[in-house]
């Protein structure tokens, strides 16, 4: 079985309908944050909020975070972006440079790349022995179910996009001179593993989507589809955490 061969890519949402279902889908984001965060409502913290997001190179993760949190205050909201590791951070396990922007309860943290790059990039090219990425998964499973046991609710996303629209991407962003410094020769050098590299994101799917940290993959073909699917996405994971907690999503609110 194959999840990414499975995802419909022809998904598409016009403009006018895209910002109008987007406009939706913040303003609901903004009312659950602001209730997480105990600004409006009973005041009391509700459960950290922990969105980690992964995708091809050019899929829209950017743009999908960008959207997911340009809506609501900077302040109550944390972007964390991770690259490869620093010569320091190898000295560690691989998983203690992400604890420090874990978030704690009336928290909110999304993550541009993660934990997942140990049975992803660092499989594929190399950077981790055998042993140590297969370890990972397990490791990783141990982790999510740590942070859900706790309260985290975990949001992932897998942004897909069709080889032939990465290619697409690619050379609009290498014409554009305020985008070619998004493309590098790695992203080339991905590109040319892409089978490799699907390999690893089929197993990782099925070996790390659990009942408290499941995959979501989010056909990235249009970009108005996609973001607007991860903020509705973001939106159903609170107001299912929230109801099975006994808290009321809606709230009676009054005005000041």
């Amino acid at each position: 079985m194959s999840r990414l061969a499975d995802v419909d890519l022809t998904a598409r949402l016009d403009k006018k309908e895209g910002k109008i279902q987007l406009a939706e889908a913040q303003h609901r984001l903004t009312h659950l944050r602001l209730l997480l965060g105990g600004q409006i409502g009973p005041g009391d913290l509700g459960p950290p909020l922990l969105v980690l997001f992964e995708g091809w190179d050019a899929s829209g993760k950017g743009g999908a975070i960008q959207r997911l949190v340009g809506e609501l205050d900077p302040r109550h909201v944390r972007v964390a972006q991770f690259a490869a590791p620093t010569r320091d951070e190898k000295r560690h396990h691989f998983l203690w440079r992400f604890w420090p922007v874990l978030p704690g309860w009336g928290g909110m943290a999304v993550l541009d790349r993660s934990w997942y790059g140990r049975v992803l990039v660092e499989r594929v090219e190399g950077y981790a022995e055998e042993h140590a990425w297969r370890r990972a998964y397990q490791e990783i499973v141990d982790l999510e179910t740590s942070l859900a046991a706790e309260g985290t609710v975990l949001v992932k996303f897998w942004m897909h996009v069709s080889p032939e629209e990465q290619l697409r991407r690619f050379e609009s962003r290498r014409a554009n001179p305020y985008k070619a410094w998004k493309l590098t020769d790695e992203d080339w050098r991905n590109r040319e593993k892409r089978g490799v590299y699907a390999a690893a994101v089929e197993e990782m799917l099925e070996r790390t989507s659990t009942p408290v940290a499941p995959w979501h993959v989010i056909p990235a073909e249009d970009k108005r589809w996609a973001r607007v699917a991860v903020v509705r996405t973001v939106c159903e994971a609170v107001e299912s955490a929230l109801r099975a907690r006994g808290i009321d999503p809606d709230p009676p609110l009054t005005g000041g």
